[in-house]
């Protein structure tokens, strides 16, 4: 019988390397332990005998009958998944990911009682607008690296000096590098509390704030605490969805006669996901704790991860099929790797056990809000929905290409997005 693989739940000091404080009056604390509010150093290296352990339970995969139907209805299809752990065991590098997180300026800071994860990189224009960018499930900060020398840096990439961001990009608790919480409460609203500590933190009385699935519950719930740092947010999985549309849509009942075609193509988007694209959701929400496999199997952890939606699952089958699309295979294999080493499966799932907020309901938002509107998102939010749902709605764009993972798919179109949603703030 193969070991069950057991880690400690505290990630080991050898993955996570300190350097030595920089020159700079922001974290020149951070030599003091006793200094609660310290921001230290922070750097990737996980040890090669966890490199080679994942790539030997890779190649050692236990398979299941191929799948009955000819499509992936019935998830995601075996020939993906030999193709995914087939790169994966003998090709993928992770070392290049490393160096690739490595290469920014990476933080942790203690918020709240658990240590917290960021990237921060400060643009060289001195009028950046700060920014504070929340990935979701199953996501990471690896979905925002190909933005930041963009926002940082916009003469270089096509833009103009005025549309420079300094960019924040935490991990959410539970994910990825920040720490794992070991007591109940640590739900979206928590997190925006924690979030906007954070900002203040790194000195910042001004900033605007983006988000796309957990990212967006928590950016809401930052603009619902009413701080006057917060100036505006912009979202990229908009909650806008009116009760009696949610309701029907849920019950699987047919759309609504006297919905426009826009509405209508809304209403079905968001009916096949609530029959068809629920389920993980609502065993996380509910049953968190039973995943181990997901911790144990690579396998497991990669097929439940890209079965996020249908068209993200979709995307994915067809770049390990070779196809050329917005990820590659190494943008896939990254995340999925992130997970693993840092054993978070489980602790990101407890998010949905934590939440008691409706993902699509409006919540009331009364600071500037921006809506880039994906077609393949879980739902493409029609405009009069938004500016239902949005009575401060400042930008609003209805794109033609880009799902779910809208800044790792499309970063070209997501940087473009950013720059003009906050023009009007500036």
């Amino acid at each position: 019988m193969k070991p069950i693989r057991m880690r400690s739940c505290l990630l080991a000091a050898s993955c996570f390397l300190p350097l030595a404080a920089p020159n700079n009056p922001q974290i020149a604390s951070a030599a003091s332990t006793a200094d609660s509010n310290a921001i230290r150093p922070f750097h990737v290296n996980f040890p090669q005998k966890e490199i080679d352990d994942l790539r030997k339970q890779i190649l050692a995969t236990r398979w299941p009958d191929k799948e009955t139907v000819a499509d992936a209805s019935q998830g995601v299809q075996l020939a993906t998944a030999r193709a995914l752990v087939s790169y994966w065991g003998k090709d993928y590098n992770w070392r290049k990911c490393e160096k690739k997180l490595n290469s920014y300026p990476q933080f942790i800071t203690n918020i709240d009682g658990l240590d917290i994860h960021f990237i921060h990189v400060r643009s060289k224009n001195p009028n950046a607008l700060p920014m504070i960018v929340t990935h979701g499930w199953p996501g990471s900060i690896i979905e925002q690296l190909k933005i930041i020398d963009p926002l940082t840096n916009p003469t270089a990439h096509g833009g103009k000096a005025e549309d420079s961001f300094d960019l924040v990009i935490p991990s959410l608790p539970g994910y990825g590098f920040s720490g794992k919480p070991t007591t109940v409460g640590w739900d979206p609203i928590r997190i925006a509390k924690a979030w906007v500590g954070l900002m203040k933190r790194l000195g910042y009385t001004r900033f605007v704030a983006q988000g796309g699935d957990w990212g967006n519950a928590v950016t809401e719930q930052m603009a619902l605490l009413g701080v006057p740092e917060l100036v505006g947010i912009h979202t990229n999985m908009p909650a806008t969805v009116p009760p009696d549309i949610d309701k029907a849509a849920f019950a699987g009942a047919p759309a609504p006669s006297d919905l426009t075609a826009e509405e209508k193509r809304a209403y079905e988007q968001l009916a096949y996901f609530y029959k068809h694209g629920l389920g993980y959701a609502n065993e996380m929400a509910n049953r968190p704790q039973t995943l181990y496999g997901l911790e144990d199997l690579p396998v497991g952890l990669a097929d439940w991860m890209i079965d996020h939606d249908a068209a993200s699952e979709a995307l994915i089958a067809r770049v390990f099929e070779g196809k050329s699309e917005g990820l590659t295979r190494d943008d896939i294999l990254d995340n999925i790797s992130l997970y693993w080493f840092t054993n978070t499966a489980i602790s990101s799932a407890r998010l949905y056990w934590e939440s008691k907020l409706a993902f699509f309901a409006p919540k009331g938002i009364a600071i500037p809000v921006a809506v880039s509107a994906f077609p393949d998102e879980l739902y493409q939010a029609p405009r009069n929905w938004t500016e239902k749902g949005y009575p401060k709605l400042i930008y609003y764009n209805k794109l033609e290409k880009g799902g779910h993972f809208a800044a790792w798919e499309q970063p070209e179109s997501f940087v473009n997005e950013m720059r003009a949603s906050f023009k009007s703030l500036r």
